[in-house]
């Protein structure tokens, strides 16, 4: 049976609805010697600034119970430094590349959305919810006229599609997608990392290196949070939403998908799992042969009432 995994984004198309997270994959070198790239449905590049960050000092990484805590601070080596290098060979690659950007203002943003022209990239993610950075990040997710204006900066600063990455840990998620849409978001990403923490009891301090001492919780232990909210989101807005949390099997693909998700990305299982993001590809397209799913359309909101 031949089946239909082609999504679209606004006028992203992708050829599956499996994507890598941002922050997981840098860009995608060491990954691209063992898979094709080409087959995945989409690469979301290292967080990407004006200028290059050197991110969080000590300890930035934690293994938890049910996935992992991270602080990296979005180091970066800047827009410049991916124009330069990594263009071109994602390019050879046949990727589909989804550039993450960040930044301290709202004009920060909309430079590195400007610097970004169709041979450099297909579509852009807005990261307006990383918790562990003292600048920018959460700060814009978190404060509702700060999240329209710098999705109202990027999108009149570029023509490529625009991804809004919201952040978890805001009241009222629903008004917080609206006001993306309305500014001129063609998608949105639900959601960035849980702030959370560790203590390490023999020191007596918290594991990460931040100066709170929290990190960012990924892994299968947020998925049902993350599950839910793409829930809310998807009866709030009309465009796109794209889940984020906790993928490690196909079978969460498909949970996020029947809950109204168009597209997923895997993120800490590729820590675990290197071919994780394949993994799930295939299981999803074999999935669709076994219940006689002819295109992907078919399972995106099945769920719902």
């Amino acid at each position: 049976m031949t089946v239909d995994t082609q999504i679209s984004i606004g006028n992203l198309r992708c050829k599956n609805p499996v994507w890598v997270a941002a922050g997981t994959f840098l860009y995608g070198r060491e990954y691209g010697r063992r898979l094709p790239l080409e087959e995945l449905g989409a690469i979301c590049t290292k967080g990407t600034s004006l200028e290059p960050w050197d991110g969080v000092q000590g300890i930035r990484i934690a293994e938890t119970p049910a996935g992992m805590l991270n602080a990296i601070g979005l180091q970066n080596w800047g827009i410049d430094a991916y124009l330069e290098r990594n263009v071109a060979w994602l390019r050879e690659q046949n990727a589909t590349i989804v550039v993450n950007i960040v930044g301290k203002t709202v004009d920060e943003y909309a430079a590195v959305a400007a610097k970004l022209s169709p041979r450099d990239a297909d579509a852009i993610e807005v990261n307006i919810s990383c918790p562990n950075v003292s600048e920018g990040g959460v700060f814009f997710g978190t404060d509702l006229r700060m999240t329209e204006k710098v999705v109202d900066a990027v999108r009149k600063a570029t023509s490529l599609p625009v991804i809004v990455k919201l952040a978890p840990n805001t009241h009222g998620l629903a008004e917080f997608a609206k006001a993306a849409e309305a500014y001129g978001a063609d998608a949105l990403s639900v959601a960035n990392c849980i702030p959370g923490m560790a203590i390490d009891i023999r020191r007596r301090k918290a594991v990460m290196g931040t100066p709170a001492g929290s990190g960012g919780l990924s892994g299968p232990a947020v998925k049902p949070i993350i599950l839910k909210m793409v829930w809310d989101v998807t009866a709030a807005v009309r465009i796109p939403v794209i889940g984020v949390g906790g993928v490690v099997s196909w079978q969460d693909a498909v949970e996020y998908l029947m809950a109204g998700a168009s597209a997923v990305q895997v993120g800490s299982a590729l820590f675990r799992n290197p071919n994780a993001p394949w993994d799930v590809a295939q299981g999803l397209e074999q999935f669709m042969r076994d219940e006689g799913v002819s295109s992907i359309g078919e399972l995106i909101g099945a769920a719902r009432p």
